[in-house]
C-alpha cells in the first residue's frame, strides 16, 4: 500500500490562517507608510516656502504676509498638496501646508518661525489626531 503524499485540509487551513494574520498586520502598516510618504511631499514644498520667508525676513527684518511678497507663486501645489500658504499670525509669518482630501481629510501642518541673532528657526505643529503622519518634531 502506498502512503498518500501532499497536504491535508487541516494543514492548508493553518497556512491560510497564518497568511491572514500576516496580512492583517502588514496592510495597516503599509497604509500608514503611504500616507507618511504623501505628507513628505507637503513638507518638501514647505521647505521651499520656509527658505523664501527666512530670506525675506533676513533681508528686511520684516515678515512677508503673502506668497507673492515672499517671492512664491500664489498657488504652490502638488499631487497631494492643495496649497502652501504664507500668512501672518501674531505678528510673524506662518507657512501652512494644506493637503488634499485624498491624503488625510483635514490634515494641515503649520510652521512658525522664531528669529534670533540673524537666524531663523522653525517650529512645526499639527492637530494631535494626525500626529502619526508627521515627523516627531511636529508633535
Amino acid at each position: 500500500m502506498r502512503k498518500a503524499a501532499g497536504f491535508t485540509l487541516i494543514e492548508l487551513m493553518i497556512v491560510v490562517a497564518i497568511i491572514g494574520i500576516l496580512a492583517a498586520i502588514a496592510i495597516p502598516a503599509y497604509q500608514n507608510y503611504v500616507v507618511r510618504a504623501k505628507v513628505a511631499e507637503g513638507l518638501t514644498y514647505a521647505d521651499q516656502a520656509k527658505t523664501s520667508v527666512s530670506e525675506y525676513y533676513l533681508a528686511g527684518n520684516t515678515w512677508p504676509s503673502t506668497n507673492a511678497s515672499a517671492g512664491l507663486p500664489d498657488t504652490l501645489a502638488g499631487n497631494y498638496v492643495s496649497n502652501v500658504q504664507v500668512g501672518v499670525s501674531s505678528g510673524v509669518s506662518t507657512v501652512t501646508v494644506l493637503f488634499n482630501s485624498s491624503v488625510v481629510s483635514g490634515l494641515t501642518v503649520v510652521f512658525t518661525p522664531v528669529a534670533s541673532s540673524g537666524t531663523v528657526a522653525w517650529s512645526c505643529s499639527t492637530d494631535a489626531a494626525y500626529a502619526q503622519y508627521v515627523p516627531s518634531s511636529c508633535h
